[in-house]
C-alpha cells in the first residue's frame, strides 16, 4: 500500500456497533518497526461536508472510477487513525496525485504554526 491508494479495512462504526468494512485513503506509511499506516476515513453519508476541509469525490471527477468507489464519497479529514498494515482488507483503487496533494497541504495547512 502507498500514499493514494483507497484500502478497506473493518472501522469501528461512530455511533457504536461492530465494525464494519470501509474505505479509507492512506496518507502515509509510518516510520519505526510496526509497519503502521496513517488512514483518513471515507464516507458515503455527505449532508454534513465541511467546505476546504473534507474532499468530495463523486461521478464526474476524473479519478473517481479509479478509486473504486460505488457511490460519491467524501475523504474526511477529521477521521484519522493508524492501523497496521495487516488490518487492511485490500486495495480498491487510488486517488489522482492532484488530490492527494489537495488532502495533504489541508492536513498541514491545519496542522502547521498558527
Amino acid at each position: 500500500m502507498k500514499p493514494g491508494d483507497v484500502v478497506l479495512l473493518q472501522l469501528p462504526q461512530m455511533a457504536g456497533g461492530p465494525p464494519k468494512l470501509r474505505p479509507a485513503l492512506v496518507l502515509a506509511r509510518l516510520p519505526g518497526p510496526y509497519q503502521n499506516v496513517l488512514l483518513c476515513g471515507i464516507s458515503t453519508q455527505l449532508r454534513e461536508l465541511q467546505p476546504d476541509w473534507d474532499e468530495l469525490i463523486d461521478s464526474r471527477d476524473v479519478d473517481y472510477a479509479s478509486s473504486g468507489l460505488h457511490r460519491p464519497s467524501a475523504i474526511r479529514l477529521s477521521y484519522l487513525f493508524s492501523t497496521d498494515a495487516k488490518e487492511l482488507s485490500g486495495r480498491i483503487g487510488s486517488i489522482s496525485p492532484a488530490r492527494m496533494n489537495r488532502v495533504l497541504e489541508r492536513l498541514s495547512k491545519y496542522l502547521g504554526p498558527k
